[in-house]
């Protein structure tokens, strides 16, 4: 136990019975019939699942806008948080990630208390606003990560070579700040796709979204569709993974 790599052995243990055995359970159950048989008939049963479909084409949009609005909304609150001649206290940003200590099944549940009590019909306006309540410390904490270390001398020399504040702003700080764009977006964006439970109380289940498909499948003891679903949705979940990092790389290299 003297060498530091030892250290590791349990984390590599919990990783393994936690995160690397589930998924090869998801794997197996995926790709097997109820009889234990293999069979790709799972998978492509999705593709023929209208409801699934039409779900699944919902879930996107309704992440597409949330993701839409936790940047209108996160970036302008990360770029004052992270500018010092506008913040000076370190209790601002402890306010913006408090959220985030409270579990988000208690917030989901307060914030559909708060529309009951104000007499507010349950939609796709509470919906989405639960969702960028929840979500948008996701997007504020990557964005500030990169301006609050990000070298302010371009901005200062694009405005010293004639640029005006507004258009270094666009030309420099924008394209320097989306490495923290893209992973914010990742943060909001798949989570929001695969959630059920803000969905289920800020609507009252009028709109599914793909984690509830998922659910209810899981409910009813369908685990091998069920687990074609979740598969379905881990690999969508890779492909945007691997095409966010390739973004930054790509951005990384014009910067």
């Amino acid at each position: 136990m003297r060498k530091r790599s030892n250290w590791s052995i349990p984390y590599l243990i919990f990783l393994i019975i936690f995160v690397v055995l589930p998924l090869i359970l998801i794997l197996v159950y995926a790709l097997q019939d109820s009889q234990g048989g293999f069979t790709l008939a799972n998978i492509t049963k999705f593709f023929t699942d209208k409801d699934a479909l039409s779900t699944f084409a919902v879930s996107i949009e309704v992440a597409l806008e949330n993701t839409i609005l936790c940047i209108l909304i996160g970036y302008p609150a990360a770029w004052i948080l992270s500018r010092k001649d506008y913040n000076k206290s370190a209790v601002t940003i402890v306010l913006f990630i408090m959220p985030m200590w409270i579990n988000a099944l208690m917030r989901t549940l307060a914030t559909a208390q708060l529309f009951t009590i104000l007499g507010m019909n349950l939609g796709k306006g509470t919906l989405l606003f639960g969702m960028v309540y929840d979500y948008l410390p996701f997007m504020i904490y990557p964005i500030y990560n990169v301006l609050s270390k990000m070298d302010k001398s371009y901005a200062e020399a694009a405005v010293d070579l004639g640029a005006t504040p507004w258009r270094a702003f666009w030309k420099v700080t924008v394209p320097l700040s989306m490495p923290g764009v893209w992973s914010g977006v990742l943060m909001v964006f798949m989570p929001t796709v695969s959630t059920f439970a803000i969905s289920e109380f800020l609507t009252n289940n009028k709109i599914k979204l793909f984690g509830t498909i998922i659910q209810e499948n899981i409910n009813s003891s369908m685990w091998n569709y069920g687990a074609a679903l979740s598969l379905i949705m881990l690999i969508i979940i890779g492909i945007s993974s691997l095409m966010s990092k390739d973004k930054e790389q790509a951005e990384g290299g014009l910067i």
